[in-house]
C-alpha cells in the first residue's frame, strides 16, 4: 500500500510502499478515504524539538480521517464491512484508575495514533474496534475527516454552559473557527474571535461571528464597547497557544468567568493569579476529545444544523501531499484534507 512515511528520526515525509497492516481479532481494517492535516502532523513533518522528543521512528503518521470498512476481526461486533467510520485516535489502556472510572480521554497509559503507532497517511489502517466511529450513511467524507479537531473544538466549547453567554476565543485557526460555530450553535449570546491574521479573521466573520478583532490593532475591550457589554465575557476559550492570549483574555472577563485552555503555549506565561483569585476564575485544560461523549455531541449538531464546512478551505490528490502540507503551513488557510481515493 501507498503511505507517508517517515523511515528514520529526522525532516520529511515520503510517499512510499509500506505492507499492508492486518487487523487483530479486535481490530477493524478501514480504507482510507480522506486525511486532514493537523499541527502534530506538521511538527512531525519537520522533526522540530516536540517531535524529536515524542516520535520513535519509523512512523506513518496521520490521525485525521474517514474511510470504509474492509476487513473485522473475528470478534468484533459493531462494526461491518461497507460502513463508513472515522476513529477515536487515542488507544487507552483500559486499566489504569481513570479508565476502569469511565474516564478514558484521562488515560495515563494513552497511545496515539500516528504519533506513538502507524496512523492514518496510507490506503489502509488498523483500529480497535472501541476505537471505531460509525458515521451515518450519507455524511461528506471530507467533514468525516475531520471529526477529530471538530472534536477537540467541542470539548473544550461545551466545557461550560454558553446559551446566552458572551464568549470571547482567541485564535482563529480550524478549531477556534469550530468553536465559534459551535457556540453560535448552542445558543451563545456574543461570539468574539481574535487573531492577528486577517484571512482568518475575515473566515471568522463570513462564519458569523459577532466580531473578529486583529489584536495586532486594537485590544478585545473595544469589541466589548461597540457590542455594548457592560462587565466582560463570561467563557473564554483559548485555542493560540500565544503567550500574550490568556493576560488579554483575563483583562476581558467578568467575575466569575471561565476560561478553557487548548492552546499549547509555547513558553512559560505570566499571569496576575491574585486577581485569578479575587475574581474566582475557573480555568480549565483540555486535551483531545471525552470518549465518546464529544463525538456523541459532535453527531447530534451536525445532525441538527451545525455547519463547520466553511473551515475546510483546501483539498488535494495524495500525489500532491507536498503541496497540501505546505498549505496546511500557511497560516491564510483552514483545514486541509487530502484525497487517498483517487477520485
Amino acid at each position: 500500500m501507498k503511505a507517508l512515511y517517515k523511515s528514520t528520526a529526522g525532516p520529511g515525509l515520503r510517499l512510499a510502499e509500506r505492507p499492508e497492516p492486518r487487523p487483530g481479532a479486535d481490530d477493524v481494517l478501514i480504507r482510507v478515504a480522506r486525511t486532514g492535516i493537523c499541527g502534530t502532523d506538521l511538527h512531525i513533518e519537520s522533526w522540530d524539538s516536540w517531535a524529536a522528543g515524542a516520535i520513535d521512528a519509523p512512523l506513518v503518521p496521520g490521525h485525521e480521517f474517514s474511510g470504509h470498512v474492509v476487513e473485522v476481526g473475528e470478534n468484533v461486533r459493531s462494526v461491518a464491512v461497507g460502513d463508513v467510520v472515522s476513529a477515536e485516535g487515542h488507544v487507552v489502556c483500559g486499566r489504569c484508575r481513570n479508565c476502569r472510572a469511565g474516564r478514558r480521554h484521562l488515560c495515563i497509559h494513552t497511545s496515539s495514533l500516528g504519533v506513538n503507532r502507524d496512523g492514518a497517511f496510507a490506503e489502509l489502517v488498523v483500529i480497535p474496534e472501541s476505537n471505531v466511529w460509525r458515521h451515518p450513511a450519507g455524511i461528506d467524507l471530507d467533514l468525516a475527516a475531520v471529526f477529530d479537531p471538530l472534536g477537540n473544538a467541542v470539548h473544550t466549547a461545551l466545557s461550560f454552559p454558553l446559551v446566552g453567554e458572551d464568549v470571547l476565543i482567541t485564535g482563529a485557526g480550524p478549531i477556534g473557527l469550530m468553536a465559534a460555530a459551535v457556540a453560535r450553535h448552542v445558543g451563545a449570546r456574543y461570539v468574539v474571535v481574535t487573531d492577528v491574521n486577517e484571512a482568518r479573521l475575515e473566515l471568522a466573520r463570513t462564519m458569523g461571528v459577532d466580531e473578529a478583532v486583529n489584536v495586532g490593532h486594537e485590544r478585545v475591550a473595544a469589541a466589548q464597547q461597540r457590542l455594548g457589554m457592560r462587565e466582560g465575557f463570561d467563557v473564554a476559550l483559548e485555542m493560540s497557544g500565544s503567550p500574550a492570549a490568556l493576560p488579554e483574555i483575563l483583562a476581558n472577563l467578568k467575575h466569575g468567568a471561565h476560561v478553557a485552555l487548548l492552546g499549547l503555549p509555547s513558553q512559560p506565561i505570566s499571569i496576575d493569579w491574585a486577581q485569578v483569585v479575587t475574581h474566582m476564575i475557573t480555568i480549565k485544560g483540555i486535551y483531545g476529545r471525552e470518549i465518546f461523549e464529544t463525538w456523541y455531541a459532535m453527531n447530534a449538531m451536525i445532525g441538527k444544523g451545525l455547519d463547520v464546512s466553511p473551515v475546510i478551505t483546501d483539498r488535494f490528490a495524495v500525489g500532491d501531499w507536498e503541496a497540501a502540507f505546505a498549505a496546511a503551513r500557511d497560516g491564510d488557510r483552514g483545514k486541509v484534507v487530502i484525497d487517498w481515493s483517487g477520485e
